[in-house]
């Protein structure tokens, strides 16, 4: 019977979040594997915003790609598989690892579709899913037309007529927002009574917000559009209302709230915020031990560069817990049998490797 690959890392789902958490944990040393489900809320990203050094006309997929194979040149493994389960399991001290951190009497098991592995450490990057607009035809214009995040795709829409999708404080407040952006903006409540405060209200009726009543009937393509995909893909052009009128639109945002992909850690115990989001430590850590989460599915933010932050925390953290030295004053009697440099053999291979390549180019170290 195979054994199963030991990790001291193993990230879960490879959005920006958990992309960079894997690329700090390998690169500072520790015996990383990353399992992703290919096609996720990231990948579909037609275009990446706000991510400095990076172009308008990259996607997420294209961003994801090439973290990957950042990932597997510094040495992680990376599995194309939809995670299932993890669950907490007593330490295999026969199948331990020089590298294993075997002061702790626990392990994670990660069972995914084709592949178990054992790991340390997990990271939950799971984010979350957008609860989609109640209209025929509308969600195959996501990206195109269709959005979520007003900070990322208000800039792209503005000086043309938009809609809000929405009836509550959230999709009123997203209507007011995007103001700023233009002078035509749509409130449509898609047949639903509003649901916002008093003081929204308020605030709705004295901003020139159009409050349509009607109901959406379906979404329709744009004729002609100066918007281009590279794909040859259709932009949304309007609606189509039940009573057979349309509304031209340069683009808009389905404002509906959102569902968090917390199964994994609430069936491991973690907490979770009255949200639905997991609540961690300023470390990313959750409230379960070497369990760990980053990015949407821990504050919903849906931001590139915050999620890579959280990442960036969390790898920092996982090697400060993880690494072997300094060793702590009350157990300097264990030095002599540690290795030392405590980085596995490949790993440092592939280190040597980078920096050749980079003397070569005639480069400095970076980050």
């Amino acid at each position: 019977m195979a054994q199963t690959p030991a990790y001291e890392v193993v990230v879960v789902v490879g959005g920006p979040a958990g992309l960079t958490t894997a690329l700090y944990a390998t690169r500072l040393g520790h015996r990383t594997a990353l399992v992703n489900r290919e096609g996720g809320r990231y990948e579909s990203i037609s275009f990446v915003h706000n991510l400095v050094g990076v172009s308008e006309e990259t996607s997420g997929r294209d961003v994801t790609e090439l973290a990957i194979d950042q990932l597997e040149e510094y040495g992680a493994d990376y599995y194309c598989d939809d995670v299932r389960a993890v669950e907490e399991v007593e330490r295999d001290r026969a199948a331990a690892t020089e590298f294993e951190n075997e002061s702790d009497d626990t392990q994670f098991r990660v069972n995914a579709e084709n592949v178990a592995l054992r790991a340390d450490r997990v990271v939950l990057a799971t984010g979350f899913t957008d609860v989609p607009p109640r209209v025929r035809d509308l969600r195959r214009f996501t990206g195109r037309g269709l959005h979520y995040c007003v900070h990322c795709d208000a800039y792209t829409l503005g000086d043309e007529p938009v809609f809000v999708l929405g009836h509550d404080d959230h999709a009123a407040e997203v209507a007011m927002l995007l103001l700023n952006f233009t002078d035509e903006v749509d409130l449509l409540l898609n047949d639903e009574d509003p649901a916002w405060s008093d003081d929204v209200a308020a605030q709705v009726e004295a901003h020139p917000v159009a409050v349509v009543e009607d109901r959406v009937d379906h979404a329709f393509a744009a004729e002609d559009s100066d918007h281009s995909t590279g794909d040859d893909a259709p932009w949304l052009g309007g609606l189509e209302f039940a009573d057979g009128h349309t509304r031209e639109y340069g683009g808009g945002f389905a404002v509906y709230g959102r569902e968090y992909n917390n199964d994994l850690a609430a069936e491991l115990g973690c907490d979770l915020r009255d949200d639905g989001a997991v609540a961690v430590d300023e470390d990313r850590e959750t409230s379960v031990p070497g369990v760990y989460a980053v990015g949407d599915l821990t504050h919903g933010e849906n931001q590139t560069p915050i999620a890579i932050g959280d990442g960036a925390y969390a790898g920092i953290a996982l090697h400060k817990d993880l690494r072997q030295f300094p060793v702590a004053p009350d157990e300097l009697d264990r030095v002599p049998d540690l290795r030392v440099p405590a980085m596995p053999d490949d790993l440092r291979a592939r280190l040597w490797r980078v920096r050749a390549a980079d003397e070569h180019a005639g480069m400095t170290p970076r980050e």
